[in-house]
């Protein structure tokens, strides 16, 4: 079974991509390598920010179809 986890892992990474979930646990390691002073968003702020960014449209409000 602890030879699954990496590749159970990585299928869950590649569902998040697929369906625009953000992943939080590579933001964390990618801000203590690259930015380590600089401020941590908290996870629901990390997935609204992420979320605002992908779904508004180019300078207007968001829109469903």
């Amino acid at each position: 079974m602890r030879d699954m986890r990496p590749a159970l892992a990585f299928v869950c990474r590649l569902a998040r991509a697929i369906l625009g979930m953000p992943d939080y646990d590579v933001y964390l390691a990618h801000q203590r390598a690259h930015h380590p002073g600089a401020p941590v968003l908290e996870r629901g702020a990390f997935i609204r920010a992420r979320q605002e960014r992908r779904y508004a449209a180019r300078g207007g409000p968001s829109r469903c179809c």
